[in-house]
């Protein structure tokens, strides 16, 4: 199942943006890149070759616009995506790939449960890479209007991978979002962090494991990754807690937490101090974990809270975490009513991040602030009580 569709939203902040208006004619909007290439410094023939059968993919649409799976909870998503032969299958290629994974956490400070999460859920370890041409997914959405800016340097990326011989305009293909290979990774970041793992002198991700893991390890490390720390870890929280304090919006040492009565659910807390928040993807009666600083950079990765969520909790369960507790929590609200939900939250002056019916960090974070003034448990969690109420 392809779920690398929201990652391409972790595209560099920074990156310059593009001077190609989006809309109109799909021929002449190549043409506009096409001239914005030659005074980017690229040659005559290899932008002509390049451009020479690019197409616009009313499929890459249909594709950007069909993102309802990220409106299931954390729960049901995690439960349809974390499979046994998903986990049975980590821990054939951990075993197969052990140096490739020594290496890596000596070099880049990455624990192998978290690039084998990655390496299953974006591509099932490099099964499912994705069949949509990635040239014209990239400039079918550089052309569209919703966001074009995220995808415009891709293209110039993805020539500049052309001219050194790692890209084929017309037979490259990965997701429709313009991730490639193994681990699904943008041109951008391919070009920063391509690493030839195998030494066979070239950085193939599509086909080459080594050199696909130690390029998303890299990418990680650059993206603030911190060596030898924990990411998420099951928790168990007392009924006491002061439930505004949770969220990814709170943070205090892993100390602090102790002494109000959170523990490990299994193992030990990490250092006592580290910082971190409670995070209760399902309000204060489901699961229940502690996200640390790594836990983080997973939005760098991917913009999906219940993505990460469930990413990062699969690191665990490939390195010996117990499956989750559960709990009961509350029933959930529909897709149509996180809608409405989302409506009254910005008519009330809330940021929510637009309305689309997913549960987001905006949505959270101004739930828990309506639960709180409504005197509500402040958990984060929305109900059909606040929606009536509210």
């Amino acid at each position: 199942m392809r779920i690398a569709l929201l990652s391409v939203l972790c595209v560099a902040a920074g990156t310059a943006q593009a001077t190609v208006p989006c809309g109109g004619s799909f021929s002449d909007f190549t043409s506009a890149m096409k001239a914005e290439a030659l005074s980017r410094g690229h040659s005559q023939a290899d932008v002509d070759r390049f451009f020479a059968n690019v197409r616009q993919d009313d499929r890459t649409l249909r594709a950007d616009r069909s993102q309802g799976v990220f409106k299931k909870d954390f729960i049901e998503f995690s439960r349809r995506i974390i499979s046994q032969n998903r986990i049975q299958n980590g821990q054939r290629n951990s075993s197969k790939y052990d140096t490739v994974f020594d290496q890596i956490a000596r070099d880049y400070g990455v624990s192998r449960g978290v690039l084998l999460a990655f390496w299953a859920l974006e591509t099932d370890y490099g099964a499912v890479q994705g069949d949509f041409n990635t040239l014209n997914s990239l400039m079918t959405l550089s052309h569209d209007c919703r966001r074009p800016n995220l995808f415009r340097p891709q293209v110039f990326a993805a020539l500049e991978l052309f001219e050194r011989g790692d890209f084929d305009p017309a037979r490259t293909q990965g997701a429709w979002a313009g991730e490639i290979g193994m681990v699904q990774m943008l041109p951008e970041d391919i070009l920063r962090n391509g690493i030839d793992g195998d030494g066979d002198g070239q950085v193939s991700l599509k086909t080459s494991p080594p050199d696909a893991l130690m390029s998303g390890a890299k990418m990680l490390q650059g993206l603030g990754w911190r060596a030898g720390e924990p990411w998420l870890q099951e928790i168990t929280v007392p009924q006491s807690l002061d439930w505004s304090l949770t969220g990814l919006n709170h943070q205090q040492t892993v100390q602090q937490w102790a002494d109000m009565g959170v523990t490990a659910r299994s193992g030990d807390l990490g250092a006592g101090d580290l910082s971190a928040s409670v995070l209760l993807p399902m309000g204060r009666n489901g699961p229940a974990f502690l996200a640390y600083p790594n836990f983080r950079v997973y939005f760098e990765w991917n913009k999906s809270f219940v993505y990460v969520t469930t990413a990062a909790y699969f690191a665990t369960r490939l390195e010996g975490a117990p499956v989750y507790n559960a709990g009961n929590p509350d029933p959930g609200l529909s897709a149509g009513q996180m809608e409405q939900l989302q409506t009254k939250l910005e008519a009330l002056g809330h940021d929510v991040g637009g309305i689309d019916g997913i549960l987001g960090a905006k949505t959270r974070e101004a739930v828990q602030a309506e639960q709180l003034r409504l005197g509500l448990p402040a958990d984060a969690w929305p109900t059909r009580e606040l929606l009536n109420r509210l």
